[in-house]
């Protein structure tokens, strides 16, 4: 069962062409209230999906460099606008049954942060999802996860 529109916003980002919201209309959620604005969109290459989250100073820890919890939280959500955007297109009632990440370097608070993502198998009941998180061309994180589709009850 996907998420209904009037919970969900999806649609067209007029501020950047070619890409998509990824919010829940109740900012007060987790998404809107810890990550702020969320936007995707499928790569020219069409096996890749992108989410691109833009850190405010709320996201830094005291280094100054984006908390690796937010780079987390960051991957967990790309798993399902994974499933969304490149899989069976259902990212309604599931659960992250897995994440593995491996962080590699700081993530800079003045630029967007991108989660770069591909399905590696998808079976009725699992997605396999693999991707980084980068910065241009600076690798903050790589990563793999499992996404266990769930049955409307």
């Amino acid at each position: 069962m996907a998420l209904p529109d009037d919970v969900f916003e999806h649609g067209p980002d007029p501020e950047n062409p070619g890409w998509r919201h990824w919010n829940l209309k109740d900012e007060t959620l987790f998404n809107g209230a810890v990550m702020g604005k969320l936007i995707t969109r499928v790569e020219d290459d069409g096996r890749h999906s992108r989410l691109r989250m833009f850190p405010e100073r709320k996201h830094e820890n005291l280094q100054g460099i984006i908390h690796g919890a937010v780079t987390l939280s960051l991957i967990d959500i790309s798993l399902f606008t994974t499933m969304h955007t490149l899989g069976s297109g259902n990212a309604g009632p599931s659960v992250t049954l897995e994440l593995s990440t491996q962080f590699t370097g700081g993530g800079n608070p003045d630029m967007p942060l991108d989660a770069v993502t591909e399905i590696v198998r998808e079976t009725g009941g699992l997605v396999f999802v693999r991707g980084m998180v980068v910065q241009e061309d600076h690798t903050v994180a790589s990563f793999s996860g499992i996404v266990k589709k769930m049955r409307p009850k």
